[in-house]
Order: C-alpha cells, then sequence, then structure tokens
C-alpha cells in the first residue's frame, strides 16, 4: 500500500488517548446547539424533571434528550430509532451527550411528553435571532406542507369513502347470494363445502355492515364527517397529485426571507391552504416583533377577504391570482403559457411567435328569449 495514504494501526496503543473536543471543529453547528441549549431556562420552559430525585435510578437531563432532538432536526433525522443510532456513531452526536446514548423508546417519550415546552423553546430562538438583528428584514414567505400521519387510509373514513364502501359490500352479498341461488337450483351437484364457504362469506359481509354502520354514526356526530382510527386527529387531504391524497396533517410555516428561518408554524388538520393567510402573518409578524409585515404565498392562498383582512391588520401581502380557465383542461394553451414584453407591448406565444396588439372588440352572443326568439348580447 506503499505511495498511498495510509491510516493509522487499529492495534497501535496511543500514549496521550484522543480527546472528543478534538474531533469537533470551532465551527461545527453542534457547538451552538450546545451553547444555545446550556442558555435556556427548561423548567421556566416547561420541561419536566430539571432536578434530580434522591431516590430510584437516574435520569437522563431534558438538556441531553433537547440536545439530540435539535440535532435531529437540523440533520432530518426525524425516527427516534434512527438517532438511538446516531448516538452510538456520530461523533458529532457522541461530543453533543458527552457519550450518552438514550434509547428510542426515551427519545420519543421526551419529544412526546415535552411538546408545548418544545414549543417555547422555538419561540425563544425566534427571539435570540430577533435579538441578533437576524430578522431586520420584515418580510416572510408563508407556505404549507403535508405531513403523513400514522394512520391508513383505510382508517381513516369519510362520507364518499363509507359510500363506495357499501356500495362493494352490496355487490358482494349479491354475487353471493347468486351464486346461492344457483347452488340452489343445481341441487346435489353442487358440494356442500361450496355452499358453506359462500355462507360464511355471506356472514363476514353482515359483520362488517354492522362494523361500519357503528363508525358512520360515529363520523355523522364528528364536525367535518370524517373519522380516523389509529391518529383521531389526522385527516384525509389531497396532495397535488392527480386523484391523490394523503392521511396527514397541514403544516404551516412563515419563513424569512433573508436569513430563512422559521418564525412562526402551525400544524392543523385543515386540508387547504386559504383559510391560513391571515393567522400565520399575525403570528409572523408577532414573533419578529414588527408592526408591519410583507408576505408572499402561492396561489394557493388567494381568498379575497383573508387578504383584505391583511392590509387592515398592515399586512402586506403578494399571492398570485387562482388559475380559473378551463383552457388546460380542454387542450388548449392558457394565458400563463404567453410571455408578455411590455417594452413591445407583445405577446410571446408557445411556438415563439409575437402576437401584437390590433385592435379591441365585443363578442356578441346569440340565445334564445322566453318567446322563442333570438337576441343577441355582450359575452362578459
Amino acid at each position: 500500500m506503499s505511495g498511498f495514504v495510509e491510516g493509522i494501526d487499529r492495534s497501535q496503543s496511543s500514549l496521550f488517548p484522543a480527546q472528543l473536543e478534538d474531533f469537533v471543529a470551532e465551527d461545527n453547528p453542534v457547538r451552538a446547539i450546545d451553547a444555545f441549549v446550556e442558555g435556556l431556562d427548561l423548567g421556566k420552559l416547561g420541561f419536566g424533571r430539571v432536578e434530580s430525585l434522591e431516590r430510584g435510578r437516574p435520569c437522563y437531563h431534558p438538556a441531553t434528550l433537547l440536545k439530540i432532538y435539535i440535532f435531529g432536526y437540523l440533520n432530518r433525522i426525524p425516527s427516534s430509532r434512527r438517532l438511538e443510532r446516531e448516538c452510538q456513531r456520530n461523533i458529532e452526536l457522541i461530543w453533543l451527550t458527552g457519550q450518552l446514548a438514550p434509547d428510542f423508546k426515551t427519545i420519543a417519550d421526551f419529544r412526546r411528553d415535552n411538546g408545548k415546552a418544545i414549543r417555547e423553546v422555538c419561540r425563544t430562538f425566534v427571539a435570540l435571532c430577533r435579538e441578533l438583528d437576524l430578522l431586520s428584514a420584515a418580510s416572510v414567505a408563508i407556505d404549507g406542507s403535508k405531513f403523513k400521519a400514522v394512520n391508513a387510509r383505510d382508517k381513516n373514513f369519510t362520507e364518499a369513502k363509507m359510500k363506495r364502501r357499501f356500495e362493494r359490500i352490496e355487490e358482494s352479498i349479491a354475487r353471493y347470494l347468486s351464486q346461492l341461488e344457483t347452488a340452489d337450483l343445481r341441487g346435489e351437484a353442487v358440494p356442500e363445502v361450496k355452499v358453506a364457504r359462500l355462507q360464511d362469506k355471506l356472514a363476514k359481509l353482515k359483520q362488517e355492515v354492522a362494523r361500519l354502520n357503528a363508525i358512520e354514526e360515529e363520523m355523522m356526530q364528528s364536525e367535518d364527517k370524517q373519522v380516523s382510527q389509529t391518529d383521531p386527529d389526522a385527516r384525509s387531504m389531497a396532495t397535488s397529485g392527480q386523484d391523490t391524497g394523503i392521511v396527514g396533517y397541514n403544516v404551516q410555516m412563515a419563513v424569512d426571507t433573508k436569513n430563512h428561518i422559521i418564525v412562526a408554524h402551525e400544524v392543523t388538520n385543515v386540508g387547504t391552504d386559504y383559510h391560513h393567510l391571515l393567522n400565520m402573518g399575525e403570528q409572523a409578524r408577532a414573533a419578529m416583533g414588527v408592526e408591519t409585515l410583507e408576505a408572499v404565498a402561492d396561489r394557493g392562498y388567494h381568498e379575497g377577504y383573508e387578504i383584505l383582512a391583511c392590509e387592515e391588520a398592515g399586512i402586506t401581502v403578494t399571492v398570485p391570482r387562482r388559475l380559473t380557465s378551463t383552457a388546460k383542461a380542454e387542450g388548449r394553451f392558457g394565458k400563463q403559457d404567453f410571455v408578455y414584453i411590455a417594452a413591445d407591448d407583445v405577446y410571446i406565444c408557445p411556438a415563439g411567435e409575437r402576437l401584437t396588439y390590433r385592435f379591441l372588440a365585443s363578442k356578441m352572443a346569440r340565445s334564445c328569449d322566453a318567446t322563442g326568439r333570438r337576441r343577441a348580447g355582450p359575452v362578459h
């Protein structure tokens, strides 16, 4: 192996063992995590067990588990099982925790039991960024993202899903009854085993109908006529793909446009975005400590009364209008496919041709009145 960069011998003893401090650079982000958490008053923020008990087995300090949680957030490691493995092999996390390695259940329980306190930590971090003048530009971008819940689609029930399930069951029952009737006509030529199997299937379908009726009764009593059995708060939501959807949550976020810091967030089970513009704008303005705010969002947030309410609240929003034209669905080019050149007052079509202004006309349409006579009128 001569002539190549060589590593050390694994069996070579070291007179002066290496320190963990030597493996983490001075500008490593984990040092910022450590300094931030060490400066927090965890008891005041709402974390439990910040003081040790006189009896019993010692527990992990909330600061250690919070450091692991923040590290996982910054490195896109949401799984508690993956964080457990990283605590055993990732040198940055080993340095951050002092070589402690909590099991996945301890990490998961900490995240579950301290949700409110973790949100307070997020607010404290935003306040710190404001003090460091990282949020000097009063401008945010607002958007939402769908997060899948631990709830299978078969365990989520809506009125439309319930109707389809009942229709499928009725079709199956009709098919099995028809097969039983045929078996009766054929008499002894049909094996008894087949008849018993058909009767068993009918009995199971009747049990399924009874189960669905109980679920439907619970569903109709809910506010939005929807039930999720595994995760009661999760809701069925449409996604950007055609005829697709997930059972989960809609997470709304407001992000600082200068340093890309999340200044406000909220988890909701409402699948659409157009009701959240004012709410997220006000949360972002309060978090940034400003009186006026500029916000940008995509066309999913275009709602007239929301935009008006933002203007009245001192929040200037920039939102594109929704695409209401049916041109795309009908196989034609839409207005968004044409590029306007203001200097020449022309449009460039998808074929690259220049469409110049010629004249303005009012199209007339003919229709019939109550007497059957044809009349003309302008098309709006």
